[in-house]
């Protein structure tokens, strides 16, 4: 795997049920160096079928002012996996939870800062229930809808689910990325030229267990409400409306929560709109 912005080999936490996760530190951008006083490390979490390597754009800019990591989730990458059987969401908490630990630990500080996108900032708010070595969380497009409300019908769920049945990852990959994330054809066709898309197309099978798995209650609003570190959710201006009327419910349970709208973002803000992405994440971690 070429390493790109990212450290070239990863470090490795072990999960609570032995699971490797594997994570990379985010190198500066060469010629630059990190600028300001220390700040605790920032983890950046992915999102369904994508890799540490989404934070290839932000990530760097990111690293320019504080120690900035970036780990692959259960089953993708460098990462292992437990059996099938085995998968919950209350995993994924733990797999950042570990990290979180390992990483202040080495810091030498009581806590870091987390961010992710879509599933992962699910993943985030999750962790941060569990251990206390999470300090603020930011979550693009990854809060649980309320009751009543889905991100995606039961027909798209089946669709994906019949592909991967017959061994099609592409199609399973694209009927979840055009009827749940919302990308138009233009996108989707955009991303198939990207270098990552045959990666994004392997780690397919992972997806299905992940709808299923946010739609229990370990990753519902009434769960993921209690959280009580400070929150930033972010939001695409374009994205579905499903992902705004789920920051805005978690925003009204949140103890300590700032809200804030991406103008023309929808739902991969990290790669189209990256200056006002990052502005938005460092305002907020700098307090």
């Amino acid at each position: 795997m070429p390493a790109g912005p990212f450290s070239s080999s990863p470090e490795i936490a072990a999960s609570r049920d032995g699971t490797p996760i594997a994570y990379f530190d985010v190198l500066v951008p060469s010629g630059a160096a990190r600028a300001g006083p220390a700040r605790p490390p920032l983890l950046l979490v992915h999102g369904a079928a994508a890799d540490h390597t989404t934070w290839r754009a932000a990530g760097p800019r990111l690293a320019r002012r504080r120690p900035v990591f970036a780990l692959d989730r259960r089953g993708r990458g460098a990462s292992g996996d437990a059996a099938s059987a085995a998968y919950s969401i209350e995993r994924e908490y733990e797999d950042v939870a570990a990290i979180a630990d390992a990483l202040a630990a080495r810091a030498g500080v009581p806590a870091i800062d987390v961010a992710g996108h879509s599933y992962g900032g699910r993943a985030c708010l999750g962790a941060s229930l569990i251990t206390e070595s999470i300090r603020r969380v930011v979550v693009y497009e990854g809060a649980p809808v309320p009751p009543g409300v889905s991100y995606r019908s039961e027909e798209l769920v089946a669709d994906v689910r019949a592909a991967l049945a017959r061994g099609d990852n592409e199609a399973a990959l694209s009927t979840f990325l055009q009827g749940i994330v919302g990308l138009t054809d233009t996108a989707l066709d955009s991303y198939r030229r990207e270098t990552v898309w045959p990666a994004r197309v392997a780690a397919a099978p992972t997806i299905l267990r992940e709808i299923e798995a946010e739609a229990g209650p370990a990753a519902s609003i009434e769960a993921l409400g209690h959280v009580d570190v400070p929150v930033l959710l972010l939001l695409g201006s374009i994205s579905r409306s499903p992902f705004r009327i789920g920051t805005d419910a978690l925003a009204e349970r949140l103890a300590h929560v700032q809200v804030e709208v991406i103008k023309g973002a929808a739902h991969a803000a990290h790669h189209t709109h990256v200056d006002r992405f990052l502005r938005l994440i460092e305002d907020f971690l700098d307090r």
